[in-house]
């Protein structure tokens, strides 16, 4: 019987299988490992180049946040400084309008101081006038009862229609009459009625039919009415009647009433003109003492409005065509500032009447 041969598992064969099937692995271990390399490689870039490009936007953001903080600052120490600079202004206004409010007041309070001495002076005057006129009355003067004697050169009227048997004197007694501009006015309206009296164009008013009734006559009938919104004669009971002049006495207290009197209210020349209507006989001269167009109609507005300068043209034609014709009428205006067609209105009234028309200079008469 053969013998059986023997299986030995470390053949040469098994050896060389066993090699190989190593050396494949660690073929594909080597061959794996490099693209593993590889691969960490290719990360650990993207990953470099990543970090780099946040590390770049934290530095440009941190930049970003410097550039602003330093802008905010900038922008407060500007309001800071835009701050202080409005409270200093503020300040100076505060002093400025301070000084203004002074200087306007004791400004006001001099020439307030001045006008009354002025008119103090003037009644003082004229009383001295009126006594040395009756004291040294002498026998060829006998005419004029009345004396009025203005200012070195200054007692002139040229043109004026003087004279007539039954005269009429319409003198504006409304709130215009105590300025020459719309602030004087307002200024003056606030004013206690002592202080009114003796505003300056007022007192000019006054003067002057002052001296009208110091060109009467004996034997002639006088009447004088002032107006504002309604016509009333200045003497208590005579409204409707003329006052015949015998000894002057009559102009006197006509007088005396006129500067008692205090400017108010609004103008209405159509009411001032009715008076001629109720006077028998009518007047043959009239002399109309004014300031401006007419701010009223027959009837006074329900409540306190600007007239426009259009409705005191229509007031003023109202009033025109409500006086009767052939009556002259000698218009004396004292203008007011911003009323410039009064002058042209006024100077018609008086050359169609037949009369005259006249804007005294200040100082007169």
């Amino acid at each position: 019987m053969a013998r059986r041969h023997e299986l030995n598992v470390f053949s040469w064969s098994f050896l060389d299988a066993i090699t190989c099937g190593f050396g494949a692995v660690v073929l594909t271990f080597v061959i794996i490992n490099a693209q593993v390399a590889d691969r960490a490689r290719e990360s650990k870039a993207d990953l470099r180049s990543e970090t780099t490009r946040l590390e770049e936007e934290v530095l440009d953001a941190r930049k970003n946040l410097v550039r602003l903080r330093n802008t905010l600052e900038d922008d407060q120490k500007d309001e800071q400084v835009l701050a202080g600079e409005a409270a200093r202004l503020a300040v100076m206004l505060a002093r400025m309008q301070a000084e203004i409010a002074k200087s306007s007041s004791d400004s006001s309070a001099s020439r307030e101081s001045i006008e009354q001495l002025r008119a103090d002076v003037r009644q003082l005057e004229e009383s001295n006038q009126r006594l040395a006129a009756r004291a040294t009355e002498k026998a060829g003067s006998g005419q004029k009862l009345r004396s009025f004697t203005g200012e070195g050169n200054r007692q002139y009227l040229t043109g004026i229609r003087m004279g007539g048997s039954h005269v009429l004197i319409l003198l504006d007694a409304s709130t215009s009459m105590l300025g020459r501009t719309y602030v004087n006015v307002v200024r003056f309206r606030s004013m206690p009625d002592g202080r009114k009296i003796r505003a300056p164009k007022w007192q000019q008013a006054v003067r002057t039919v002052d001296w009208l009734t110091a060109q009467m006559k004996p034997g002639m009938k006088v009447q004088i009415y002032a107006f504002n919104e309604q016509a009333q004669a200045v003497l208590d009971g005579s409204d409707g009647r003329w006052i015949e002049v015998q000894d002057g006495s009559e102009l006197t207290a006509a007088v005396a009433a006129v500067r008692r009197l205090v400017p108010d209210k609004g103008t209405s020349l159509v009411n001032a003109f009715e008076v001629v209507k109720k006077l028998q006989p009518q007047p043959d001269n009239i002399f109309l003492i004014t300031d401006g167009l007419p701010t009223q109609g027959e009837k006074p507005p329900a409540q306190v409005e600007d007239v426009r300068e259009e409705r005191r043209v229509k007031f003023m034609v109202d009033a025109m065509r409500a006086l009767p014709r052939r009556l002259p009428v000698n218009v004396l205006l004292f203008p007011m500032d911003g009323d410039p067609q009064a002058a042209g209105y006024f100077w018609e009234l008086a050359i169609n009447s037949g009369g005259s028309f006249i804007t005294p200079t200040q100082d007169w008469p």
